[in-house]
């Protein structure tokens, strides 16, 4: 069958990365994004320039109907149902638990939490039937452990490792894994605003002496996605440096 990924805000950081490396891998990919039309879509077209088949498609993951339109889009552009689905979408802001308007705390949960479960509902139908399949959530360290003044992050993160543990169990039976990465401290748009010497002090923290990179997590991502991790299921891959050792 053709290995086909749908990768969730993708268009910029690890989701790119997770995109590009699949791509690598044999999949053809579908390159979901919210804003980031052009960076998207240049990124379609390099892959493509490079033999792959790559198909960028916009929806706001927090729009059940539009991610599941998005998907099918993607599907029908790519020439059959996805096979691996990443769900990497999601946002963060810092804030004092007492400054978080409830406005935020329904945005981050409607994104981060259930972008989610919105997209695995759009392709668990055909994977079950097919029996076989493969989902891949990205967490945090921040949902394993917890940060100061990222609560509602942290709480959104931490129902992503409860969501693949539950799920990886109940459809394990029909030959689908679900698997989970959570991330340490990333060199990404969303970590680089916290400025060089906060960045310095957090690679410091880190045993391994460095920040990771997106390619660290789309490494992390491409294994528990290959036929070398078919009896790893509800498993989360912590892919920090040590930074929560």
């Amino acid at each position: 069958m053709k290995k086909i990924a749908f990768v969730t805000g993708a268009s910029r950081g690890i989701g790119r990365a997770v995109a590009a490396r699949l791509a690598e891998e044999g999949y053809a990919v579908g390159i979901n994004y919210l804003r980031s039309a052009q960076q998207a879509q240049e990124l379609a077209d390099s892959l493509r320039a490079a033999g792959y088949e790559a198909a960028a498609v916009q929806a706001d993951v927090a729009d059940q109907t539009a991610i599941t339109d998005a998907i099918r889009l993607a599907e029908e552009r790519l020439d059959g149902p996805v096979s691996l689905l990443v769900n990497n979408a999601g946002i963060a802001e810092q804030h004092l638990f007492q400054d978080i308007s409830s406005a935020f705390w329904r945005r981050i949960f409607a994104v981060n939490v259930d972008g989610a479960y919105h997209a695995i509902q759009a392709v668990l139908p055909r994977m079950i039937h097919e029996k076989a399949g493969c989902i891949v959530n990205i967490s945090s360290i921040w949902g394993q452990r917890g940060a100061s003044c990222e609560t509602a992050y942290s709480a959104t993160k931490a129902a992503i490792i409860g969501l693949t543990r539950s799920l990886a169990m109940e459809v394990a039976p029909s030959g689908i894994r679900v698997n989970c990465v959570a991330p340490g401290v990333i060199r990404t748009d969303m970590v680089e605003v916290l400025g060089a010497e906060t960045l310095r002090s957090l690679a410091e923290e880190t045993p391994l002496g460095r920040l990771g990179t997106p390619e660290d997590i789309a490494n992390a991502v491409a294994f528990l996605a290959d036929d070398r991790a078919s009896f790893l299921t509800g498993q989360v891959l912590t892919a920090d440096g040590g930074f929560i050792l």
